[in-house]
């Protein structure tokens, strides 16, 4: 039978099959790219979506964060999510849009430091549960005591990017935490007076590893050391763990808390309005369009950081322009002489209260509870800029015990925990700027070996906190960090602080450890001096005991000289 000829298309008959594509429709066939291209990937960034929402409610509204997270298996490969947080709660009319409408949010116009930015996350994985389950995204949410929570369910119009509700009810709900009791047992809940909880049911795979939903939640402990967590999973059966071997969780079926090592929010991080030399060209004309100054020098002093009313008229001046001049009808080749004349213009660098880092303490702290450690340090660099974003680097480092922590040796490479605005990156590590930077180290001259181009080889965990009004990720998943030149030399400097305060303390640790063997080998022959002594002295027998007790003595005063 022979094969029908296509017809050829026409410009008229290719017109009629243009149509607008949704945002939500483009990331449903794109999956992928936000970090559910695999059913394990998928359960983890949807708990990761849940957990930095609940957190940066609760740091906003200054509430010390209590989490619960529960994870339970529904079917051979359907997992049900359940994320509950003691937050200020989402008011009625914003829940459908924020869990059932992609880029939809109240961060990504606001330049100060924040987990989410894009409007994404949540919305997405409530998209994956429906695009693989079927089953609606589900909310309870209270705002204060004296009112009633709304249980609401949601899913989203992929063609239109719209919420679509399923069901709206009122009930008396409080979000209630697992309180453990004296005997390791939990006793009953404790109810918070407001909060929020979401349920999202997907087609998941659970697994134990480094890339694990239990990794993740560990990681974010360290960050986060004001953060009180509860975690519990219920499994079907067994599952298999990264290595292939039959597994089950220590924490299947109880819950397992975290107490909270920091009983103070970190301070809160400010807005600052954009720099200058950070604006590009584009951007710089849809401000001036948008300004409500009435005048050129008004708006760069209003719209910009660290721009003064003399900085503004002296960058008119350079770019021949009259400060007066109503900015919204500047020509477009007058606007490329101003870009011109910002960029020429010395400004002070971006103010640096939109950040808010972890602290060297805390992060020594976390480090020094998660791992058995016999040095521990921190080192948090002064903030800087990269393309007018302020940023600040810093770097936890912790060196092993030997013998006392699973996972770490001397044959194996070090542990790197990867961080940007306190949120763990678990994926893509060898594309992170991150790792490049750590390779980059010459770690011999601090004591541990290192493959060429590779990071060391040790008992050690490196930490590095990537602090930033905008982190640039190299994918809308936020799993690794663009390769900068100003974010790798500072990740490289504070690196290389924490290496020089290793080498100092394996220095100190070989020299002591001399001094032992040397000692030990002395007390060894003490007996042995101690007879020749008698023999040569001609000591009667008795003594020879009181020669050892002498030498001894003599030793251990020594040793505690030196």
């Amino acid at each position: 039978m022979s094969r029908a000829t296509p017809q050829t298309a026409t410009a008229e008959t290719m017109s009629r099959q243009q149509r607008e594509i949704s945002v939500s429709e483009f990331f449903l066939k794109n999956r992928h790219l936000l970090g559910f291209d695999s059913p394990r990937k998928a359960l983890l960034t949807a708990v990761k979506e849940a957990v930095d929402n609940s957190l940066d409610a609760c740091e906003e509204a200054g509430i010390l964060p209590e989490i619960s997270v529960e994870i339970t298996q529904t079917g051979e490969k359907r997992f049900r999510m359940d994320v509950t947080d003691n937050g200020p709660g989402v008011v009625r009319q914003q829940v459908p849009r924020i869990f059932a409408k992609l880029l939809y949010g109240s961060k990504f116009h606001r330049l100060r430091m924040s987990r989410g930015q894009q409007g994404i996350g949540i919305s997405a994985a409530g998209m994956y549960g429906q695009l693989t389950t079927g089953a609606a995204t589900r909310i309870l949410s209270r705002i204060s005591k004296g009112k009633m929570a709304h249980h609401i369910e949601v899913q989203i119009d992929t063609r239109k990017n719209t919420p679509t509700i399923l069901k709206d009810v009122e009930l008396d709900w409080r979000p209630a935490f697992p309180r453990p009791a004296p005997d390791g047992a939990f006793g009953i809940p404790e109810a918070s007076p407001h909060g929020t909880s979401v349920t999202i049911e997907m087609e998941a795979q659970y697994i134990r590893g480094k890339l694990s939903v239990d990794e993740f939640l560990r990681q974010c402990l360290v960050a986060n050391p004001h953060l009180q967590l509860h975690y519990r999973i219920n499994l079907l059966n067994k599952e298999v763990d990264a290595e292939g071997q039959a597994a089950t969780p220590l924490v299947e079926g109880q819950w397992i808390s975290w107490m909270r090592l920091a009983h103070q929010l970190p301070v809160p991080p400010v807005e600052i309005k954009p720099h200058p030399h950070g604006v590009e060209l584009g951007m710089l004309m849809q401000m001036l369009r948008d300004t409500e100054s009435r005048t050129l020098r008004g708006a760069l002093s209003e719209d910009f950081s660290r721009v003064s009313s003399p900085t503004a008229l002296d960058i008119c001046t350079r770019a021949g322009l009259d400060p007066k001049a109503n900015p919204r009808r500047i020509a477009q080749r007058d606007i490329e002489g101003l870009f011109k004349a910002v960029n020429e213009t010395k400004l002070m660098r971006p103010p640096t209260d939109c950040l808010s880092p972890i602290g060297e303490e805390l992060i020594a702290g976390g480090l020094a509870k998660e791992i058995q450690a016999e040095f521990c340090t921190a080192v948090t660099r002064d903030p800087t800029v990269y393309r007018g974003n302020p940023f600040q680097v810093e770097v936890g480092l912790a060196y092993a015990k030997a013998g006392e922590n699973e996972g770490l040796s001397g044959d194996d490479p070090v542990r790197v925990l990867r961080f940007a605005n306190r949120v763990p990156l678990l994926y893509m590590g060898g594309a992170c700027a991150i790792t490049k930077a750590i390779s980059g180290v010459n770690w011999k001259n601090y004591g541990l070996a290192q493959p060429r181009g590779s990071v060391p080889v040790g008992p050690a965990v490196i930490m590095v906190h990537i602090a930033s009004v905008w982190v640039p990720f190299t994918s809308e998943s936020k799993e690794a960090i663009a390769h900068y030149p100003e974010i790798i030399r500072e990740i490289t400097f504070c690196v290389q602080e924490c290496g020089r305060r290793l080498a100092v303390h394996l220095s100190r640790r070989n020299r002591e450890n001399e001094v032992e063997r040397k000692r030990s080998y002395i007390e060894k022959y003490i007996p042995h001096l101690a007879h020749g002594l008698k023999d040569i002295l001609d000591l009667p027998g008795k003594e020879e005991d009181r020669v050892v007790q002498i030498l001894r003595k003599m030793l251990e005063r020594s040793h505690l000289e030196t």
